[in-house]
């Protein structure tokens, strides 16, 4: 199978939103209104097979000067185990080292995936108290997610705070 990695486009919104739904009712990705989608598509990629159809996605968010998150990482079971995962998050990481991103964050269930990838549970705190006050004028839940909050407790249950420091 040929799989291709380039920027997303609006025309894929619907197409990540259908890899997203059927995690979001095993509860392991939380669901999106169309357009959170359409308002982020530039932070996306999306893997495309030889007929074209979408077969993953993932987007990176950037949060501050030296922090970003990568969000909604997720491949359709067709290609599930086959390295798409890997090639969607190589691709974000690639991104954020090319934008001279310090460091970039996950919420995650898959642990092992994400450890592979040199990622570590993350301890309290994470940015500065001058940045932590900044970051907490955000309406973001991802940044919530990251700045541990007790409003986004119950979305985060069972959900690992990672962290990878990008070499500089």
């Amino acid at each position: 199978m040929s799989i291709t990695l380039r920027p997303a486009r609006p025309a894929d919104v619907r197409a990540i939103d259908a890899l997203v739904l059927p995690l979001a009712e095993r509860k392991i990705l939380l669901a999106k209104e169309l357009v959170v989608y359409y308002e982020s598509i530039q932070e996306f990629t999306v893997a495309v097979d030889e007929d074209g159809t979408v077969v993953g996605c993932g987007a990176l968010h950037v949060m501050w000067e030296d922090l970003a998150e990568v969000r909604t990482l997720a491949v359709s079971d067709a290609v599930r185990g086959t390295g798409v995962g890997h090639l969607i998050l190589a691709e974000l990481l690639r991104r954020a080292a090319e934008m001279g991103l310090a460091r970039v964050f996950c919420l995650t269930f898959e642990v092992d995936f994400f450890a592979r990838h040199g990622f570590t549970a993350m301890g309290d705190g994470g940015v500065d108290p001058e940045v932590y006050m900044q970051l907490l004028r955000s309406h973001d839940e991802g940044i919530a997610e990251f700045l541990d909050l007790a409003r986004v407790k119950p979305n985060t249950l069972g959900n690992t705070r990672m962290i990878l420091h990008l070499p500089a």
